[in-house]
């Protein structure tokens, strides 16, 4: 069966599932491999909850015209959304970068909306998997896709650009993430720069944001839409007013007032805004959205426990994120500010390295409490306070009650894997 036919049978459908939990009846299931797992296996039981038709790669599983037999499943998934991607004509607004990705997609997707018709990636479904999901959620209604693209190697970006084939893109920034994947720094701008050299070679839009050298640099012989705090006639001037509680820009006369705190908001307000600008959504409309967008799921969210004000960020970390949270943290006005710090993943050889350095700069900053978690932390606890250490969260959770926390403002960070927000469940009764 061709991808054309298998589309076919997708237009009569719901949706697409990949997981027997989550089936509603009239979706497409399409049987994923896993290291652990053979979604194969499942497709009887994915016909039985409801799937109007199940794609599978292993001819054991065939069992009614139902089931669509494939040599490769993911392959298969990937090339569906291509195929949709081009049936339904939408353009497609790519984003990558080592910070702040899904914070900007986001904001990219509240400004948009005002005025288009926009499907954008869900939470973090930005791999090889849920940049063709995102996809294949597009319809014939939709007018603006916005898709994030994620990566920890080399050679990702490049794959999810030739799936998703993107007619504009915007790197965040390049920082100090997946180091062990990439290689070093140097490998993380080569890689997220793949975008550039997809958008170049089919001489599509990048957005750039002229206060990054780098992005400038690259972007020298590319079709691009200028933005950042510098003037000038081919330039979207947004200029950082205020960062000491929540950021606030100027932009065409108007005062743009933001719930995201830290100064390293700024670069992803300022896209948001560009976009919004190109794509002529009115400035009232852009300011609105700006102002209303509130962070979530543990991205520098704001949380009132008790007496204490809490600044959680906890989703993700590495060396990059971590050193300009804790620059904004310094900056705020608090006279007891206290940090809780998690171990950052995924830094290879330069783990212990980055994790001293985060020590180094902790330490020299007049923070009232000073506390990291993790077994990579906990490595660098010699010739400091030993107590300020601890090798794992359950080690500090022990600690806890002879804390005394309040009346504080307190910086939560960490990687996802150390899942800091717990520590919102030992301030309830502070």
């Amino acid at each position: 069966m061709t991808i054309q036919d298998i589309h076919k049978l997708f237009l009569d459908c719901k949706n697409i599932s990949t997981d027997t939990r989550k089936i509603t009846k009239g979706d497409m299931f399409f049987a994923l491999k896993g290291e652990k797992f053979n979604g194969n296996k499942f497709a009887d039981e994915a016909l039985k909850l409801g799937a109007k038709y199940v794609i599978i790669d292993e001819h054991t599983y065939k069992i009614s015209d139902q089931t669509i037999l494939v040599d490769n499943v993911l392959k298969t998934l990937q090339e569906l959304a291509t195929y949709h991607r081009n049936y339904i004509g939408i353009k497609i607004i790519a984003l990558t970068g080592s910070n702040g990705k899904t914070t900007t997609k986001e904001l990219i997707n509240a400004v948009l909306s005002k005025k288009y018709n926009t499907v954008a990636t869900k939470g973090n479904l930005n791999n090889h998997i849920g940049v063709p999901l995102t996809l294949l959620s597009m319809t014939k209604h939709t007018e603006l896709g916005i898709v994030e693209m994620g990566a920890n190697h080399k050679k990702e970006i490049g794959f999810l650009c030739h799936i998703a084939l993107p007619d504009y893109g915007y790197i965040t920034n390049f920082g100090k993430a997946h180091l062990e994947g990439f290689g070093g720094v140097e490998g993380v701008i080569e890689g997220k720069s793949e975008m550039y050299t997809h958008l170049i070679k089919y001489n599509k839009t990048i957005f750039v944001n002229t206060d990054d050298s780098i992005q400038f640099e690259k972007t020298k012989n590319a079709k691009t839409i200028k933005f950042g705090t510098s003037s000038g006639s081919d330039v979207i001037t947004i200029s950082l007013q205020n960062y000491e509680s929540y950021v606030r820009v100027a932009y065409k006369n108007q005062q743009i007032q933001s719930q995201l705190i830290g100064d390293y908001n700024f670069g992803n307000i300022a896209a948001a805004i560009a976009i919004g600008d190109y794509f002529k959504v009115s400035p009232e409309n852009i300011k609105q959205a700006i102002e209303n967008y509130t962070p979530n799921n543990n991205r520098s969210q704001i949380i009132i426990k008790g007496t204490n004000k809490i600044i959680l960020d906890a989703y993700n970390a590495n060396p990059t994120s971590m050193e300009a949270a804790l620059i904004n943290f310094n900056k705020q006005k608090a006279k007891h500010k206290i940090v809780f710090l998690g171990d950052m993943f995924e830094l290879g050889k330069s783990s212990q390295l980055e994790h001293q350095r985060i020590v180094t700069r902790v330490q020299s900053m007049p923070f009232t409490q000073k506390y990291f978690i993790g077994e990579n932390f906990y490595l660098c606890k010699n010739n400091v306070e030993s107590n300020l250490f601890f090798k794992s969260f359950s080690d500090f959770k022990e600690y806890y009650p002879q804390l005394e926390i309040k009346n504080s403002l307190l910086l939560i960070k960490g990687s996802r894997g150390m899942a800091l927000e717990r520590i919102l469940d030992l301030l309830v009764n502070e």
